[in-house]
């Protein structure tokens, strides 16, 4: 079986939202590649999770540091 990684993982270049049920404290990280797919996969989700937009990764962080809850208009 191995032993567990101890390294975090490195993020790709692009748009992170992280999606999860309501009420839950941790949820799953969604990678899109452009603006546009983090809108479409936001739309997907938004009626039936709660949708965290973490924003965009450059060099493995994030540009923004704080993230935003998509609210259902």
């Amino acid at each position: 079986m191995g032993r567990p990684a101890t390294r975090p993982t490195k993020l790709k270049d692009g748009y992170y939202i992280e999606i999860r049920n309501k009420g839950a404290k941790s949820g799953v990280k969604l990678y899109s590649h452009s603006k546009l797919q983090m809108d479409r996969a936001i739309k997907m989700y938004e009626r039936s999770k709660e949708v965290l937009i973490l924003g965009k990764s450059v060099n493995g962080k994030f540009v923004e540091k704080e993230p935003k809850l998509h609210v259902v208009d």
